[in-house]
């Protein structure tokens, strides 16, 4: 790996025993909030010392089979000294849909270790049947300006599900944008359409599972799941379609890579977006991710990291303007599944690791 400055980043672990940690939140302190899939908050030490348990979540509502769970966290410091918590999980539905689930964000006042005030602020629509399919509820959560969220959700995977990516009465498959508060922003771009979820953002993904803002630019970049192969990169833009399952550069599962034909049967159509950059047949299987501002490592500022599932890596993406570079992998020697990646407010990064035994770990210099 290059040397920064004369030194090579290493690598410490933080905190282990970790049921797959999927988000990660700073507090004004440098704590962290993490969620573990199995449905537990954390509140854990800047120095991963001390763990505890933040109660209030509901966690009877939860779905955890397949990649379901307790997923992503955000927060947000209010001017009153409130701190908001924001939560994206799979929800079970109620009643007659109680064999349905689909993805959820709530929103609460974090009061020491107590969630307060849980209200949901978004459901995506539809929820599906268990049976068909416990995939893809997208879910990374981004807090922008303007006091605005934006949410992936993914499309349930199921071939009877995946269309639904392209309707636009439907969630499924979408980028969505909401005020804070779960109200619908009116410059929303499918504002006032006959059919279509006001929420919605942008359409056509698959699986996003990472979203991070430029820190100079401003621009909205998504990472989301191919199936085999397929991986992409996307710099979000209102209204725009990234055209799953229309088009795409995977494979369906079951076929051979080297000579099957791509999802959709092509790589490109009129009308749809290309992903920024993309790895072809090759699997990473990208998750969370985070711009690097420098402040650590000076060679890395204004890339983007990519933590990585699949391939067991961390990519290190250069960026200029809305074009890529280059794309690095590293840290494949550890081989360990990356979930998500953060900036510490030190400028270190800090990884979560997808596993029984999961870990934050952080890389400095």
């Amino acid at each position: 790996m290059k040397a920064l400055g004369g030194l090579l980043p290493t690598v410490s672990t933080v905190r282990s025993g970790l049921d797959h940690p999927w988000g990660l939140a700073f507090l004004a302190d440098n704590s962290m909030l993490v969620t573990e899939r199995v449905g537990r908050l954390s509140l854990v030490s800047a120095d991963g010392g001390k763990i505890s348990t933040v109660t209030g979540f509901p966690i009877g509502r939860l779905q955890t089979a397949g990649h379901g769970g307790l997923l992503d966290v955000a927060v947000d410091h209010s001017e009153g000294g409130d701190i908001w918590v924001y939560l994206s999980y799979a929800e079970l539905g109620t009643d007659e849909q109680s064999d349905r689930a689909g993805a959820a964000v709530a929103r609460a006042r974090l009061v020491g270790t107590e969630l307060h005030d849980f209200t949901v602020i978004f459901r995506a629509f539809p929820k599906y049947p268990l049976s068909l399919s416990t995939f893809h509820y997208g879910s990374r959560l981004l807090l922008a300006g303007d006091d605005k969220l934006f949410i992936t959700v993914g499309e349930g995977r199921n071939e009877l599900l995946r269309r639904q990516a392209q309707w636009l009465r439907s969630h499924l498959g979408k980028i969505v944008r909401i005020n804070r508060d779960g109200s619908v922003p009116q410059d929303n771009p499918f504002i006032g359409h006959e059919v279509a979820q006001p929420e919605l953002w942008t359409l056509g993904h698959r699986n996003p599972q990472g979203l991070a803002m430029h820190p100079v630019t401003g621009d909205i970049w998504s990472s989301e799941h191919g199936p085999q192969g397929g991986d992409e990169l996307n710099v979000i833009e209102p209204g725009h379609n990234y055209g799953w399952p229309k088009i795409s550069y995977g494979c369906e599962y079951g076929t051979p890579v080297d000579t099957c034909t791509v999802v959709g049967g092509s790589t490109s159509a009129p009308g749809l977006d290309q992903p920024v950059t993309h790895w072809g047949r090759v699997r990473i299987a990208p998750s969370g991710m985070a711009f690097c501002d420098g402040r650590m490592f000076p060679e890395w500022r204004d890339h983007l990291i990519l933590a990585g599932l699949g391939g067991k890596e961390l990519w290190l993406v250069g960026i200029e303007g809305r074009t890529v570079v280059s794309r690095t992998p590293m840290f494949a020697e550890l081989g360990r599944r990356f979930r998500h990646v953060r900036q510490a407010p030190d400028g270190s990064l800090l990884l979560l690791t997808d596993e029984d035994n999961g870990s934050i770990l952080r890389v400095s210099v």
